[in-house]
């Protein structure tokens, strides 16, 4: 039934919450007592000054009569039968449904509205226990104290020879390794009982570091001279709370300060102008590795570079180290990542550059031009194989990819004609 068709049912509600008799209501309005009951069960259509004065006589609004205030309430009504199709519910009579019982269906919409809330919660929180990197190192500490533990009593039961020194060695082994396991589980039973709403949680270290790197906006002018230290930087971040994320800040700023100082901001700045947004042509120019200079290229000012640039970070197993999103393309937190994203790409092609146009799902369908690269984060050894992290930069489609300069033009960084950009960095410091 349409929703402009039960103007009687809400007659009728607010006749009856008003205590009033059909006949009194119909005389009062001018008309038979049968005509009111036709339009108080959807039989007659009514408007214009007729509706004006029953609005009148049971003192509401005409609109709560005309329109009903049951609009949203349909809405849930249809997501909580779109949710449950094996209970075959009457949709085409949730408006008639909700016009006249609204009590009811309130508590079936407010009762849908929790489950689907719990239900958030906890798919939130099963992301946690399976993807969050916090949460995996605390338990992993928590464990390893459980088996250091365990390991020396039982040492200490089994062996009743032991000299009196060695005895004294573990049993203050055990000491040490329980205060660390009590710590490691008070640190964890906070973060899990953050706050009702996990999202908004801060508990976590790792949010802790994305939320100061967002307020900064991932750009640090203290870090790209010689001016304050990366130390002191955390020292005066408020939204660094924990000693974990003040560590994990604290190393990611130190990548920060060596990747200014091996390709400063200004330089950068003029040499983008000559070779345009090309990750391998500045490597070139700076004698740099392609994973330094797609992390400067990300953290630069977007007034500098025509728009944000977005940036993403794993390890070998694929974990997310470091995120910056950028608008229509959304890095996950707590879940897996796409599996075809060239960052996971480049992991299976070690130092080959890799170049992709991804195509995000959705309404506009918006391209990203990406430029990823895995490089080892641990010098080479004949004993272990290195450790690999894998850089991918997120370029969105609008933003100018080449900028070559012509032949016979005169370089914007050095007065030598027909350079063409190739510089070294003793050249661009020369420009300067």
């Amino acid at each position: 039934m349409a929703q402009d068709t039960l103007v009687g049912s809400r007659i009728r509600e607010r006749r009856v919450l008003a205590r009033q008799k059909q006949a009194d209501l119909a005389k009062a309005v001018g008309i038979s007592p049968s005509y009111l009951n036709l339009i108080e069960h959807n039989k007659r259509k009514i408007g214009g000054k007729l509706l004006m004065d029953i609005a009148q006589e049971l003192a509401v609004d005409m609109s709560l009569l005309s329109e009903g205030a049951e609009a949203n309430l349909v809405a849930v009504l249809r997501n909580a039968a779109a949710d449950r199709p094996d209970a075959d519910p009457e949709v085409d009579r949730i408006d008639e449904f909700a016009g006249r019982f609204p009590g009811w269906a309130k508590v079936i919409a407010q009762s849908y509205e929790s489950v689907q809330k719990l239900q958030h919660t906890v798919e939130t929180l099963s992301d946690r226990m399976s993807h969050d990197p916090y949460l995996a190192t605390s338990m992993h500490e928590v464990l390893s104290m459980v088996s250091a533990i365990h390991s020396t009593a039982g040492i200490l039961h089994e062996d009743h020879d032991i000299e009196p020194e060695w005895r004294a060695r573990f049993v203050r082994n055990i000491n040490e390794d329980s205060l660390r396991l009590s710590e490691s589980a008070q640190s964890l039973v906070q973060f899990l009982d953050g706050g009702e709403d996990p999202t908004d949680q801060k508990a976590s270290p790792q949010q802790e570091v994305e939320q100061f790197f967002e307020d900064r906006r991932f750009h640090f002018p203290e870090l790209e001279g010689a001016g304050a230290s990366p130390d002191l930087v955390v020292r005066e971040a408020e939204q660094l709370k924990s000693a974990s994320a003040q560590k994990q800040a604290a190393r990611l700023l130190r990548q920060y300060a060596h990747d200014a100082k091996r390709v400063p901001l200004d330089p950068l700045k003029q040499a983008l102008q000559v070779n345009g947004l090309n990750p391998a042509a500045l490597a070139k120019v700076f004698e740099a590795s392609t994973a330094t200079i797609l992390r400067r290229l990300a953290v630069m000012p977007a007034d500098d570079i025509g728009k944000p640039l977005g940036l993403v970070v794993c390890d070998a197993a694929g974990t997310l180290l470091f995120r910056k999103e950028v608008r229509g393309f959304g890095a996950p937190k707590f879940s897996a990542a796409c599996a075809k994203w060239p960052l996971f790409e480049a992991l299976a092609r070690p130092m080959q550059p890799l170049r992709r146009v991804v195509e995000v799902p959705g309404r506009d369908h918006e391209q990203f031009e990406c430029f990823a690269i895995s490089e080892p984060v641990t010098a080479p050894s004949f004993d272990h194989p290195p450790l690999y992290h894998a850089h991918m930069l997120v370029v969105p489609a609008d933003v100018k990819q080449e900028n070559p300069l012509e032949i016979g033009t005169t370089c914007r960084i050095c007065p030598r004609e027909n350079c063409r950009g190739r510089h070294t960095p003793s050249v661009l410091a020369e420009g300067i």
